[in-house]
């Protein structure tokens, strides 16, 4: 497919933070792209490419933006593209490892665009196109991990990890996001009975931030809500404890002023595993101590615990492999922009399910208006999303899409 023209401009994310959109069109139509940003971030990710100038305090895109109208779109209109042609001539213009001369999020957006556009030439919707890409015979609604308490660098409270979740297990993408909304409105009520009105105040995804400090005081406001809106047969509950946040100089900070070892929040975890209906821990160590990562996969290995890696792998091939040779995790928290183009993004899928792992598409915590994740989770046939609660326009527009998609197929 041949791209006739293309532009690039800065866009807020959900943080009020600039990002990259791009903008392309084909002789027969036109699309846009949203890239999202993250804030809990790996030191392994891909390059977000960032101005680092008073403007915008140092958080302008300008230089990824102009990457993308002076020297990728100079470089790519006019010519006959296939995505992963494409994705891999952009990895090559870039030229370097983590994509730090052209910026992730500019190689990003113009990724996202191509599929798009390519998907609207066909008269294809998108979940169809990234199928075709996949070859994937099978494509499925994911179930919805939706992060409805908030801790950590995403909230303003002393609770230490990051998300809890409410998993739901209804038969249909409908029936969840009703259970969901039911849920999370009957927290709501719990949290501002007991904590007022100011807590409910939300974090970054959308969760609510009360004034509380340990994961215990989180999963028992979940427990409540979850029995009080009678869903106790129908929700499960997730964590993703973000720990190379509270990891101090080989210490983890579980609670304010109160450090363990690895050991001790290795066995804390299967303590709250045992007492609370958790079947997914995400990030419970810091990124690179891959021991005590190691040391946990073995003690709950018979437990049938997900334990998915984000911070651990970036989304990158390399990293997964690593991961799984070392049998670090038996999940992989799949988010494009941490590796830069849809191409890679799906060959870390394809890596993480060839050593049968599971495989849950992510948002990220500064994020859009743009649904492409929704799309490649129902191509990818992971089964797994994760966007966030049911509040805030940029995550009801994941639920919203993934409702449409589930009326198309």
């Amino acid at each position: 497919m041949k791209i006739n023209e293309m532009i690039a401009r800065m866009v807020l994310d959900s943080r009020g933070n600039p990002t990259v959109e791009c903008e392309m069109h084909n002789s027969y139509t036109g699309v846009r792209a949203i890239v999202p940003s993250g804030k809990s971030t790996g030191k392994h990710e891909a390059v977000e490419l960032r101005d680092k100038k008073s403007s915008f305090n140092g958080m302008g895109v300008e230089k990824a933006v102009k990457n993308i109208n002076k020297i990728i779109k100079k470089n790519i209109i006019n010519k006959d593209w296939e995505q992963e042609t494409l994705d891999n001539f952009l990895i090559k213009l870039d030229n370097t490892e983590n994509k730090s001369r052209l910026g992730a999020n500019a190689i990003l957006a113009v990724s996202m665009a191509f599929a798009r556009l390519n998907a609207m030439s066909k008269n294809d919707e998108l979940f169809f196109y990234l199928q075709k890409i996949t070859g994937n015979k099978k494509i499925s609604l994911p179930i919805p991990f939706c992060n409805v308490i908030n801790g950590g660098v995403h909230a303003g409270n002393d609770l230490m990890m990051q998300e809890f979740m409410i998993v739901p297990k209804a038969g249909s993408f409908k029936e969840n996001t009703r259970i969901i909304s039911e849920t999370y409105h009957e927290l709501k009520r719990i949290i501002r009975k007991k904590y007022g009105k100011n807590a409910v105040n939300v974090g970054d995804e959308g969760g609510f931030a009360p004034p509380i400090e340990t994961a215990e005081e989180a999963l028992d406001l979940l427990m409540k809500a979850i029995i009080n809106s009678k869903h106790k047969s129908q929700l499960r509950i997730a964590m993703d404890c973000a720990a190379s946040d509270f990891y101090k100089k080989g210490k983890y900070e579980i609670e304010k002023n109160s450090y363990v070892s690895a050991e001790e929040l290795g066995n804390y975890y299967i303590k709250l595993i045992k007492k609370y209906p958790i079947v997914s821990i995400e990030d419970p160590f810091a990124e690179d101590d891959f021991e005590a990562w190691n040391k946990f996969m073995e003690k709950i290995n018979k437990r049938n615990i997900q334990v998915v890696g984000d911070d651990l792998l970036v989304s990158n091939k390399k990293r997964i492999e690593e991961a799984a040779e070392k049998k670090l995790c038996n999940g992989l928290l799949l988010k494009p922009n941490q590796i830069g183009t849809v191409t890679e993004a799906i060959e870390a899928a394809k890596s993480a399910m060839k050593n049968n792992w599971n495989v849950m598409v992510s948002h990220r915590s500064g994020e859009t208006e743009d649904t492409f994740i929704c799309d490649l989770a129902v191509a990818l046939n992971c089964k797994q999303i994760k966007i966030g609660a049911p509040c805030r326009g940029e995550r009801t527009c994941k639920f919203n899409r993934l409702l449409r998609i589930e009326e198309l197929i």
